[in-house]
């Protein structure tokens, strides 16, 4: 059974960054794609960005566009979240998450099958 761990949240001032890590263990080829989502305090969760572990294919939310960066090292089933510019209004607990669809456009929580632990991530203005 597939399982997500994630490491590297923490304290950053704004303006400053941060990195996600998220190993995926026992990831079979049909989890096609991997995920960062984040819920703020009373907020739903929201997709951040995507990427498939294929071809590299990547997608972003627009507010965190030009701003953060997804990546992956198929090697070591890992992907990252690159944090850079950070606000007070990124901050949130993040979640990695992992997918059997091949899509990046357009998806949401119920696309993605397994979850890791979260992590919290605070901006501080």
């Amino acid at each position: 059974q597939v399982q997500l761990v994630e490491s590297g949240g923490g304290l950053v001032q704004a303006g400053g960054s941060l990195r996600l890590s998220c190993v995926v263990i026992r990831r079979t080829f049909s989890w096609y794609t991997a995920g960062w989502f984040r819920q703020a305090p009373g907020k739903e969760r929201q997709f951040v960005a995507g990427i498939r572990w294929s071809d590299g294919s990547t997608s972003y939310a627009d507010d965190v566009k030009g701003r953060f960066t997804i990546s992956k090292d198929n090697a070591k089933d890992t992907v990252y979240l690159r944090m850079n510019s950070l606000k007070p209004e990124d901050t949130a607990i993040y979640y990695c998450a992992a997918s059997r669809h091949v899509r990046l456009v357009g998806v949401g929580p119920g696309d993605f099958g397994a979850w890791g632990q979260g992590a919290q991530v605070t901006v501080s203005s």
